[in-house]
């Protein structure tokens, strides 16, 4: 039997930055549909039942998977934590996306979501402390302004009161990202969007009841898959790497994968839907890699928990 160490013990080996991105890359491959998705199940549902909705079906299999598993409880510390995680990812990010896409295409909604990557790094110098150098800087700002900009440039150069909405979204998601990686080094990474989840279920209960009976659950087949993705993936299962990731390899540097976001929502847009794919945007697309690569390179001095 050889004594070569297989594929799999050499990544597990990997320093803490690579499997950060890695993970972090997963949770990102994850999300990548989230907005085209909610567009889907906007179209016939409720925009309050499909940002709450998926909060409190995810809440039901986290509360099932933290019973399971027989988690302890977090301790009063660790419940202001999730209450700021839920806060930016269970209820703001989804309500707040669910009414921009009632009003814009998925497309635009990237144009806003480019600069979540910028806005998880400067929240995770604000949380957790860390020090990013000017090159990290320099490349998170070229990576963000190549998505911006080439969301502009896809979308005609209009921005509409829904991208102030989204742009609101982003402030949310920012925030509940980069305390949820904070958190996750003690708490775990699927813990922390679970007990979150199981945190914000009691105030989604009853708007998501309203919402059906005002305006009942009347929907295509299409747009029950959209609203089940945003509840399985989205807003649970995509958590498990995307916190792991956080966690293990720094808010600031990780969160930088989501530059790939918008370009991996128009990657499984042209494989899903037969969307064609332009040289601008493989060019816009090259120089976001670069800039992912760069940041990657550049030092990031993080503060000892």
């Amino acid at each position: 039997m050889s004594d070569r160490p297989s594929a799999l013990s050499q990544f597990s080996g990997a320093n803490p930055e690579t499997l950060g991105l890695f993970y972090g890359f997963l949770g990102v491959l994850s999300f990548s549909l989230t907005l085209p998705a909610t567009r889907v199940a906007v179209v016939d549902l409720n925009p309050t039942f499909v940002g709450l909705g998926r909060g409190v079906i995810a809440g039901v299999m986290a509360a099932i998977a933290l019973y399971a598993t027989r988690q302890p409880l977090p301790s009063r510390r660790q419940w202001r934590s999730l209450a700021i995680v839920a806060l930016g990812v269970v209820l703001g990010f989804p309500l707040l996306s669910a009414w921009a896409m009632q009003q814009l295409p998925a497309a635009h909604g990237a144009v806003v979501l480019g600069l979540l990557p910028l806005a998880t790094a400067i929240a995770g110098v604000l949380r957790t402390g860390d020090r990013p150098s000017l090159g990290f800087w320099l490349a998170s700002v070229i990576g963000s302004a190549t998505v911006v900009g080439f969301g502009l440039w896809a979308g005609g150069g209009h921005l509409e009161t829904a991208h102030l909405i989204l742009f609101a979204s982003v402030i949310a998601a920012a925030m509940g990202y980069a305390e949820g990686g904070r958190l996750a080094k003690t708490l775990g990474g699927w813990q922390v969007i679970s007990w979150a989840l199981v945190l914000a279920a009691p105030l989604e209960i009853i708007p998501t009841a309203i919402a059906i009976a005002q305006h009942g659950l009347a929907a295509s087949p299409t747009a029950w898959i959209g609203f089940a993705y945003v509840c399985c993936i989205s807003q649970f299962v995509g958590f498990f790497a995307w916190y792991h990731g956080l966690a293990i390899g720094g808010v600031a540097r990780v969160g930088q994968v989501q530059l790939l976001q918008p370009f991996l929502t128009i990657l499984a847009s042209a494989l899903l839907l037969g969307e064609a794919i332009t040289p601008v945007t493989l060019g816009a697309a090259s120089l976001v890699i670069a800039s992912v690569a760069l940041g990657r390179r550049a030092t990031v001095q993080k503060v000892a928990s």
